[in-house]
């Protein structure tokens, strides 16, 4: 059984009809374009065969969408294809991998964090250079803001 999450973070509940979704209604689905989906399976990152018609149409069933949902999930946070794909290789294989499995995980949420703490101090610069923006337009002196003059000066590195 592929346990891919809880419920409560499932696709909204519309249900799959049992012959399956189009490749434009998987689209519309997950959020993301035919183009990808195709890809996504080219790629190998699809854990199932994603069914197809008698005419050679693919069909998705909702495991198909919850395992989209994970790999665009992963994507978002930056974990490249390459891992993306061994995940779903691991995922594909069955049980008897499952530390693998968890290290990879582990070893992306560590590579997420740093990033979160980058872009957490990166908000911290943008959340001063607005304090004091507005302290200087309050006060009626932002004329006084840092700008560099014609010859390269700076006239004031407070607002810097």
């Amino acid at each position: 059984m592929l346990e891919v999450k809880p419920k409560s973070e499932a696709l909204p509940d519309h249900a799959v009809p049992e012959a399956g979704l189009s490749i434009a209604e998987a689209a519309g689905r997950t959020g993301v374009s035919a183009h990808t989906l195709r890809y996504y399976e080219r790629a190998g990152l699809v854990v199932t065969d994603v069914d197809r018609t008698a005419g050679g149409r693919r069909r998705y069933h909702q495991l198909d969408l919850d395992w989209i949902l994970v790999c665009t999930r992963l994507r978002a946070t930056g974990m490249p294809i390459k891992t993306i794909r061994r995940y779903a290789e691991l995922v594909s294989a069955g049980r008897g991998n499952e530390e693998e499995r968890l290290a990879l995980l582990e070893a992306h949420r560590t590579e997420v964090l740093a990033q979160l703490a980058d872009i957490q101090e990166n908000l911290r610069l943008i959340d001063h250079k607005i304090d004091v923006y507005r302290g200087r337009l309050d006060a009626g002196d932002a004329d006084q803001l840092w700008a560099p003059t014609p010859d390269g000066e700076a006239r004031d590195r407070a607002g810097r």
